[in-house]
């Protein structure tokens, strides 16, 4: 009977210390879970509803089925940003991640003063996007920029980055690339820095060359890493946007050469006050996203190796 009595009242003390455990557990994850929930969660369950509506912003909604949807198609403006958008992603993601690759091996080497240079380039990552536009929009500045300041002394024209629609994409493309490239680098020399050492030993004796120690060994080990980098810079880039507002936003000429499919969102939405419309575009930019997603976790079967 005793020790029936202490096994019991061992279960009540641990099953006391599990609850107060539990309880702990969901009030340290409360606020993360509200912020989803409250600025997450409610505001896209509202524009799923919205985007099947007539609303300005102002009046009561009214409900007008898939009208907004099959506009989208009709909509040439709306067709142009999606181009854009693509554009954009195919040039820019392919670019940044292959000088990700680069700059991140080249910061795997044992070089004296190395975590300055790694903290160098992860900058422009916690730099603000506006911030980040209102000096590449200085440096692209037809007569006061330094690129085309530094152009002319070779002798060359430079030519209206921002201005020339010819151009201005390609503007924005190069600024990108350079805010984000910084994170991209740690995620692949954190899977750099995790491959073993003993791999790169047995390739030195069996006289392996830096070239096929690369891709025999450290690229096919950091594709983990590349997955994870791929997945969210495509997610990223389809959602371009403050870079587009900041440095071609007010600029009409060469608006239709940049404007992306949020900018278009943004337009719609609290420029024009067609919400309803604007939710339709976001409805659809969610959909494209969530399957361009789903299709990379199907393939990354065929080429990410976890072990």
């Amino acid at each position: 009977m005793t020790n029936n009595g202490n096994e019991q009242a061992t279960q009540f003390k641990q099953s006391n210390f599990d609850k107060r455990e539990v309880l702990w557990a969901y009030l340290f994850i409360a606020p993360t879970f509200l912020g989803l929930m409250i600025f997450y969660m409610l505001p896209a369950l509202s524009s799923f509803y919205l985007s099947f509506t007539d609303w300005n912003g102002f009046v009561s909604p009214v409900f007008n089925g898939f009208n907004n949807f099959t506009e989208l198609f009709k909509d040439q403006e709306y067709i142009r940003s999606v181009i854009n958008t693509i554009n954009f992603t195919i040039i820019s993601v392919p670019i940044m991640i292959a000088l990700a690759i680069l700059i991140a091996t080249l910061l795997n080497q044992k070089v004296r003063g190395m975590s300055f240079y790694r903290t160098l380039y992860f900058l422009p990552v916690v730099t603000m996007p506006v911030a980040v536009g209102m000096v590449w929009k200085w440096l692209y500045h037809s007569q006061f920029g330094l690129i085309n300041y530094l152009l002319s002394l070779v002798g060359i024209d430079g030519p209206a980055w921002l201005l020339d629609p010819k151009f201005a994409l390609f503007s924005i493309i190069l600024a990108s690339i350079w805010m984000s490239m910084g994170q991209a680098i740690i995620i692949i020399l954190a899977g750099l820095q995790g491959i073993p050492e003993s791999l790169y030993e047995a390739a030195n004796l069996d006289g392996a060359s830096s070239v096929r120690k690369f891709f025999h060994i450290s690229l096919p080990l950091i594709t983990p890493s590349l997955f994870f980098v791929s997945v969210m810079s495509l997610i990223g880039s389809l959602q371009v946007f403050d870079l587009v507002f900041v440095m071609v936003g007010q600029n009409y000429v060469a608006l239709d050469a940049t404007r992306t499919v949020v900018y278009g969102i943004y337009e719609q939405g609290f420029r024009l006050s067609n919400m309803g419309y604007a939710s339709a575009q976001a409805m659809l930019l969610f959909i494209i996203i969530l399957l361009i997603t789903l299709v990379q976790f199907i393939l990354q079967k065929k080429w990410v190796h976890y072990e």
